[in-house]
């Protein structure tokens, strides 16, 4: 089990490079070092779509969306089964977000790997979940499929975590100017 958490920048020592915090679980949980481990460095980098040549660099020269494939490079060099996504797209603007959900759920596929996603993010969890849990201080309110969470009834807590999203609705500017011009003609 690996974690992959929130805050990238927090999460990699900012002292080392890519190669060194992407190496470090393989030579601590397999005892690989040396060219064997480099060679395996490369392989990850190359499956979060970054190449060798991140390899020297040092998480302050990467951006939030490259942190993050770090992070989850370092989580698969231990080859979980499962890891644990804690708000991994929370800190990242919606196209790289959408970047890092699409890279998981081919690693997933590639790796046969379960994630276990803590997220506030109904986007995501629509996106990614086959399974929902919601929970209220604690306790699981809700579970199943993600059809059977995201469908009434709802019992209140699932009620009012649904309703809290905001949705854009087709139209909203036009009828939030017809109701100025009303208000401005009945004054």
């Amino acid at each position: 089990m690996q974690m992959i958490n929130q805050m990238a920048d927090v999460a990699m020592n900012p002292r080392q490079t890519v190669a060194t915090i992407v190496g470090r679980p393989i030579e601590f949980y397999f005892g690989i070092g040396g060219a064997e481990r480099d060679q395996r460095v490369v392989e990850l980098l190359d499956k979060i779509e970054m190449g060798k040549s991140f390899a020297d660099r040092y998480p302050a020269e990467l951006s939030g969306g490259q942190k993050q494939r770090v992070c989850i490079a370092r989580a698969l060099a231990a080859k979980p089964k499962l890891m644990i996504c804690d708000e991994v797209t929370s800190a990242l603007d919606p196209l790289v977000a959408n970047g890092i959900l699409k890279l998981l759920l081919q690693l997933q596929k590639d790796e046969e790997v379960a994630y276990l996603f803590i997220t506030h993010d109904l986007a995501t969890v629509k996106s990614i979940a086959d399974s929902i849990a919601v929970m209220h201080r604690g306790r699981v309110v809700r579970y199943g499929t993600k059809g059977q969470v995201l469908a009434p009834p709802f019992d209140p807590y699932t009620d009012l975590l649904l309703s809290s999203v905001p949705e854009m609705e087709v139209g909203w500017l036009d009828g939030a100017i017809s109701s100025r011009r009303m208000e401005s003609v009945g004054n």
